[in-house]
């Protein structure tokens, strides 16, 4: 099914020259000034894309501004998607945001078609507010094997929000995971991704005995950086890979067929309107616990045709 969300022509921002210096470019002028469009490559985006007008007439980014002036900015042109139908669990929603639960398997976003963004529409009801976006973004991405809670923004301001969010570190997110080997306690892992700094939190939960790995590990992680891959990375060069890496595992040594065992399970953060916190959990999939007891019905009969 093909849509259409009307967007030019939706005003999204008004805002009135109150003070300037003399022979200010409205290029110039509307950095910092708006709430929708925050930086400078934004505002000239938005200029090319003829969403800014001044006193009613298409502005350009050499056009000077004066007290008084009227700037307009609107939502970019109409955009056109064809629905990507699939079973979405929405833990929450408002006219600001939602959070929604992504299956694995699947990217965040990108240049194909089968992409959770592309789901959304279908799944969320539009913002009524003035800055609505046309169709609803994710404001952080999640690697498409890796299943889990993901903060979606329909509004403007709440994407420029929550981006504000990410890049000051202020949301805490919980990973669960099974990892090959025996890893007990908790500790911190700050070893450098791409030559940037990156720093992961983890904590044991149990420890099974395992057939095919002698050991597997049930843990809990909260990245603190965001970089791409983190905790696959840094899991994997301490020596415990998570189940089913194929990237990152022992070559050779990786279970096939059945998927990554991540899942982000948690995300604690204060809403960008009301300031209030939020906190949401969802289980791990499925497959984890069938995975573990199948590890343990394994171990059972192999101590079973030993005689133990």
């Amino acid at each position: 099914m093909s849509e259409q969300y009307p967007a030019q022509n939706h005003e999204i921002e008004c805002i009135q020259v109150d003070s300037c210096l003399e022979r200010t470019r409205i290029y110039d002028f509307l950095l910092g000034k708006l709430e929708s469009i925050t930086s400078r490559k934004g505002i000239k985006k938005a200029l090319s894309r003829n969403q800014i007008y001044l006193n009613g007439v298409l502005a350009k980014s050499g056009d000077y501004v004066q007290l008084g002036d009227v700037i307009k900015v609107y939502e970019n042109q109409t955009i056109a998607y064809k629905a990507f139908e699939i079973e979405l669990n929405v833990i929450f929603e408002d006219n600001e945001l939602a959070v929604v639960e992504k299956p694995a398997g699947i990217p965040v976003s990108g240049n194909t078609f089968k992409t959770l963004q592309n789901a959304l529409p279908n799944h969320l009801q539009k913002s009524t507010a003035k800055d609505y976006l046309p169709i609803p973004l994710p404001v952080h991405r999640l690697d498409a094997p890796t299943h889990g809670i993901v903060i979606v923004a329909k509004t403007h301001g709440s994407r420029v929000a929550l981006g504000r969010m990410f890049e000051n570190r202020e949301l805490t997110k919980y990973y669960t995971a099974i990892v090959q080997g025996q890893l007990e306690g908790k500790g911190q892992l700050n070893t450098k991704i791409e030559e940037k700094s990156a720093l992961t939190y983890f904590k044991s939960i149990a420890v099974f005995p395992s057939v095919r790995n002698e050991w597997i590990s049930l843990l809990e992680l909260s990245p603190f950086t965001g970089r791409k891959h983190q905790l696959r990375i840094h899991l994997a060069r301490l020596g415990f890979p998570i189940v089913g890496d194929q990237a990152y595992g022992k070559k050779g040594d990786t279970l096939k067929h059945k998927g990554l065992f991540l899942a982000a399970t948690g995300i604690s953060f204060h809403h960008p309107k009301t300031n209030k916190k939020l906190h949401f959990e969802i289980e791990a999939p499925n497959k984890f616990n069938r995975f573990l007891e199948r590890e343990k019905r394994w171990v059972e009969r192999i101590e079973k045709q030993k005689g133990l």
